[in-house]
């Protein structure tokens, strides 16, 4: 029988769930040109408004990873892991997660993307780096992920293509919010990467797209589910976005703060809990580790001993970045013209934080992007950024800005000080506020 593309939108238009076959179909049509972006757009929408059953969200994600390339890692010698954050400020975690896990004989090699809306990309952060390849050859990837453990690069054209084009498509039809399209979105390009084990971090909070714990809870769901469902081992832990989750925003920053974090020079506690917890369920995931406790003190022994810091290294010298870019960070890492403190305009206790006004106050330095298009400033952001419950007193400040000028400066720190709100208690949170374990 022909298979007709509406027929699939008009099912899914009436609410009808749909076979495994059907989906396939329409994926395969929409990646090889017979099924219209109109008719992507329409089916979009129709699940947007009818939803998806598990089964249909296994499917989709299954379709969407065979439209393109799936990489095989079977010529390694251990277990290959990556993990997934749905996005924050101060974000910076797979910069110690992917090493670490390599000096433990995991690799890692991790597709990551660019920054979207109010949050940071991890690969516009290595874009700080002079010289680092964010989009090598295939070749020179599983060169330094078989030598060095990681690899941390963008997407490449024929890994899911259909997501992307399907994305895109989203973006402009008002139906990026679906969790089923979002989980699809997310699992195809991760199981197109061939792993073995998955730990997402799904935020929630004040700077998460999913700000509250229900939403948040409802998409790891989807996606430990159909991951698991796909024959991926795949876990999430839900952590808290409600204020930045390192003490720096803003690309080179970041990169700055990841340094230090993995030389020992200075480790933010909640990153610090947050980055070690999701490397330690990786390893107990991948069997290198036979308990929770004995899989936290093989990763506290990586970070603590230096392997995990030689690995980072060698994995930029091995994408053509600086072969002494740890020891030689500040040669490397330029800085921006204007660097001062920001104060409140009163004293106080930081009781909460619009997280989201963070990441949008980086924008307006111009370290994110306002249209996709826009060039990304990698010296400007924010470091020593107050926490909740730091009081402010008018020798404390905010944070430190750094800007490329003084006009950028000047909204930047008005959108942070909009973002502080000043009392006399912090709200509280639990930085870990639930997990899902896998499902197989």
């Amino acid at each position: 029988m022909v298979f007709l593309p509406q027929e699939v939108i008009i099912r899914k238009r009436n609410g009808e769930a749909l076979a495994a076959s059907e989906i396939a179909d329409f994926i395969a049509g929409f990646a090889g040109g017979s099924v219209s972006h109109a008719q992507a757009a329409a089916f979009a929408m129709a699940v947007y408004f009818n939803d998806m059953g598990m089964d249909e969200r296994v499917a989709l994600t299954l379709a969407m990873r065979d439209s393109g390339t799936v990489l095989d890692w079977s010529d390694l010698d251990g277990p290959v892991a990556d993990k997934h954050s749905t996005g924050g400020v101060g974000d910076n975690v797979s910069l110690m997660l992917a090493p670490i896990l390599a000096a433990l004989g995991i690799y890692v090699p991790m597709i990551s993307g660019r920054g979207l809306g109010h949050t940071g990309g991890t690969l516009d952060k290595f874009d700080a780096i002079p010289g680092y390849q964010t989009s090598p050859d295939n070749a020179l990837f599983r060169k330094v992920v078989r030598e060095t453990g990681c690899a941390i690069i963008g997407q490449t054209a024929d890994l899911a293509p259909a997501d992307k084009t399907l994305y895109a498509i989203r973006d402009v039809t008002g139906t990026v919010e679906s969790i089923a399209l979002i989980t699809a979105s997310i699992l195809s390009k991760k199981l197109a990467a061939g792993l073995g084990a998955l730990i997402l971090d799904v935020k929630t909070g004040s700077g998460a797209f999913m700000p509250t714990l229900e939403a948040s809870r409802n998409l790891a769901e989807s996606l430990v589910t159909v991951a698991n469902g796909a024959g991926l081992k795949t876990g999430a832990l839900i952590t808290d976005m409600n204020e930045p989750l390192a003490t720096a925003a803003g690309n080179g920053l970041e990169v700055r703060n990841a340094v230090d974090f993995l030389t020992g020079a200075h480790q933010d506690p909640r990153l610090k809990q947050v980055t070690l917890a999701l490397c330690a369920e990786l390893v107990l995931m991948t069997d290198k580790a036979a308990s929770l406790e004995a899989a936290q003190d093989a990763v506290a022994g990586a970070l603590d001993s230096g392997r995990a810091a030689e690995h980072f290294e060698r994995m930029v010298a091995g994408l053509g970045g600086p072969a002494d870019f740890v020891e030689r960070m500040d040669s490397h890492l330029a800085p921006a013209p204007i660097v001062r403190d920001v104060f409140a305009e009163g004293q106080g206790t930081v009781a909460a934080v619009d997280t989201r006004g963070v990441g949008m106050a980086v924008v307006a330095l111009g370290g994110g992007r306002a249209t996709p298009t826009d060039t990304i400033d990698h010296r400007v952001g924010f470091d020593r950024l107050a926490g909740l419950g730091t009081v402010l007193d008018g020798r404390t400040p905010i944070a430190r800005i750094h800007a490329k000028d003084e006009a950028s400066a000047a909204e930047a720190e008005k959108r942070l000080k909009a973002a502080y709100r000043l009392g006399e208690r912090a709200e509280k949170h639990a930085l870990i506020a639930d997990s899902v374990p896998p499902t197989q």
